[in-house]
């Protein structure tokens, strides 16, 4: 068996786009998975489980109906199931998305911006 470590760096520079989360890893069933944000995304709530979000460079807001988070580097906030939310970022944020496999990105909210799932690097 090969045991090599996963570097985010390396990951995060085999892609450009934004909101198109990719994944790096699966524990069990969830996935880790690393996107780059830019912009405002879509509000959308995901019903059946909650999300991870963690900043690993840059800043990132999570905006909900009464109120928003603000992530710096190193941050994390976890989005309870059910809860509508939109992240923004303001420049280019990197992150690192725990949620469980086939969650879509966009929830069940029609948008330009659904990414295709189960995508590896």
């Amino acid at each position: 068996m090969q045991y090599s470590a996963i570097n985010f760096s390396e990951k995060l520079s085999k892609f450009s786009e934004h909101w198109s989360p990719k994944v790096i890893a699966q524990m069990n069933d969830y996935q880790l998975k690393l996107a780059k944000f830019q912009g405002e995304f879509v509000w959308h709530d995901h019903p059946d489980t909650d999300e991870v979000f963690i900043v690993i460079e840059g800043c990132l807001d999570i905006e909900f109906r009464d109120g928003k988070v603000s992530l710096a580097e190193g941050e994390m906030y976890v989005v309870p199931k059910g809860v509508e939310h939109k992240p923004v970022a303001y420049q280019e944020c990197k992150v690192l998305l725990v949620e469980p496999r086939g969650v879509v990105n966009t929830g069940e909210a029609d948008s330009s911006l659904k990414a295709e799932n189960d995508v590896w690097i």
